[in-house]
């Protein structure tokens, strides 16, 4: 997988360019359905990563790019799920969830916000 160009809004993968979060899957590539976790929205200023999305539990290690300035919040009840399932949990800024998925690919998935 070749991340290409990111900015606020977008992200290059693969030679396309996305305007929307993206969950990455085994090397596939769909459009984060965060529907489930809009109903916590009030509580945490945006709309956070919970359990009730599809996460990709399927690996070694999950990335999630917190966006452009780090501010997407996760739920608590994500974390303690990675830790019951063995799955290494990153948080980072989508800059450097890039970074490290390129640094290390392999058994990794991945979710990244491409705002705030």
């Amino acid at each position: 997988m070749r991340f290409g160009r990111f900015a606020f809004g977008s992200i290059e993968v693969d030679g396309t360019t996305y305007e929307h979060d993206l969950v990455i899957d085994r090397g596939d590539i769909r459009k984060r359905k965060k529907g489930p976790s809009k109903a916590l929205r009030a509580r945490y200023g945006h709309t956070p990563l919970s359990l009730g999305e599809d996460i990709p539990w399927d690996c070694e290690r999950l990335v999630i790019g917190s966006g452009a300035r780090g501010s997407l919040p996760v739920v608590d009840d994500v974390a303690e799920e990675a830790e019951r399932r063995g799955v290494e949990l990153l948080v980072l800024p989508t800059s450097e969830a890039i970074v490290e998925l390129k640094r290390e690919p392999g058994g990794s998935n991945a979710i990244l916000h491409v705002t705030c």
